[in-house]
């Protein structure tokens, strides 16, 4: 995938990850870009960033459109999310190790949905923020990684640090709307 491409997609999840159209495009674009990793080959630049942006336009209007069927949607984007999660790490760190990159992506897809089942709290879904936030940090690091060709640590250090800028932000940890208070009397 281009990193530019990547990195683009990555900034703008990780600000508006848990608008489930935006979110459904990232994980596309994250599953597409892990595919074509367990499918090595010499890829033109066609399939190369064809396959991720396919992924995520799909992903974009399955998330878009399925308003009646939301739940439904949200866990398969959960389930989905979970292995591109995995399969980007084992990308980003550059980890190959045959069919149990298959297996680690089911076990990703089931924490996937259960995070997205069990993440529901008030008014926030941290299901489908920390999904959100870990898919964005993992597309700017693989773009950063395409670019400059980082020590596996910076790359370790990008996905954390956008990862908990992006909760904090899109979870309104920090300054954003303050819970109701008692006003002085």
């Amino acid at each position: 995938m281009f990193p530019i491409f990547a990195i683009a997609v990555g900034v703008v999840v990780l600000v508006l990850g848990k608008r489930l159209a935006v979110m459904g495009a990232a994980v596309g674009a994250l599953l597409g870009a892990g595919l074509l990793a367990l499918f090595p080959g010499n890829s033109g630049p066609l399939v190369t960033l064809g396959v991720p942006l396919a992924l995520a336009i799909a992903g974009f209007f399955l998330a878009a459109f399925a308003k009646g069927i939301i739940e439904v949607v949200v866990l398969v984007l959960g389930a989905l999310g979970g292995a591109a999660i995995v399969l980007g790490f084992l990308n980003l760190f550059h980890i190959d190790l045959g069919l149990m990159n298959w297996l680690l992506a089911v076990v990703g897809g089931v924490v996937g949905l259960i995070l997205i089942r069990r993440g529901r709290r008030g008014s926030q879904d941290w299901g489908i923020i920390i999904l959100a936030a870990l898919i964005g940090a993992l597309l700017v690091a693989r773009g950063l990684d395409q670019l400059f060709d980082l020590q596996s640590t910076i790359r370790a250090i990008i996905v954390v640090v956008l990862a908990g800028a992006s909760i904090a932000y899109q979870g309104q940890l920090l300054g954003g709307k303050k819970a109701d208070t008692v006003p002085p009397q």
